[in-house]
């Protein structure tokens, strides 16, 4: 789908908007995880809730000594969806992880890092087949966990961009990707962190009501379909 920019004047370039931010919250590390195995978890146990939830079912795996692929592969779903309740949807959840771990022995013999041999958009139609697998979680397992130049696209995206002026904000997901990856250099770490920074803007400023005057972008913001708070 074309990404048409709103109309007004040109919104700031999105190299520019990254170095504010990165000039504002430091360096973020993101996504969470200790290992490649670690973040592909999380991002199917993070769907549909916070990461605080799928933090909790993952320190619950962890402390059962579950969390790595041998773990988990001997698992079956019935046994898996009470140890990860926290995250919610748990039966949903335990089987689509199921279904994940299953895929990464037949496709990359349980190793997470095999993936990182892989063209990125080869890796993303094999993510895409798995059940339960859409595709904001392919993009983060590829981003993150294989350090592939995929842009992960959230509704964080989707709010900070529209009211700065980049989008209209009903965009498909490939649209708001593309309009991306058209306007980026594609480097893994850069995609990595600008995200974690597009997540500490929507999470401290560009909240559902927000609170432009502290938010680094305000004096270039168009401010699209929100009335800022007056001080």
């Amino acid at each position: 789908m074309h990404v048409t920019l709103v109309t007004g004047a040109p919104p700031i370039d999105l190299e520019t908007v990254y170095r504010r931010l990165h000039a504002r919250y430091g360096h973020a590390r993101w996504w969470p995880g200790e290992t490649p195995f670690e973040v592909c978890v999380g991002a199917i146990l993070t769907q549909r809730t916070s990461w605080r939830n799928a933090e909790k079912a993952l320190d619950a795996l962890r402390a059962k000594g579950r969390l790595s692929y041998e773990g988990l592969r001997s698992l079956p779903p019935h046994r898996l969806a009470p140890i990860i309740r926290p995250a919610g949807f748990f039966k949903v959840k335990a089987r689509r992880l199921a279904a994940f771990v299953a895929f990464l022995g037949r496709a990359y013999g349980g190793d997470v890092r095999s993936m990182r041999a892989e063209e990125p958009l080869v890796l993303r139609a094999k993510l895409l087949s798995v059940d339960g697998v859409g595709p904001e979680t392919a993009d983060a397992i590829a981003l993150y966990a294989a350090e592939q130049p995929l842009f992960v696209v959230d509704a964080y995206t989707r709010r900070v961009f529209a009211r700065l002026g980049h989008l209209r904000g009903d965009e498909d997901y490939l649209g708001v990707q593309r309009y991306f990856h058209d306007r980026l250099p594609r480097d893994p770490a850069l995609f990595n962190d600008y995200h974690a920074q597009i997540v500490t803007l929507a999470k401290e400023a560009c909240r559902p009501r927000p609170r432009c005057g502290a938010c680094p972008l305000d004096d270039v913001c168009a401010k699209n379909g929100v009335h800022p708070r007056r001080s």
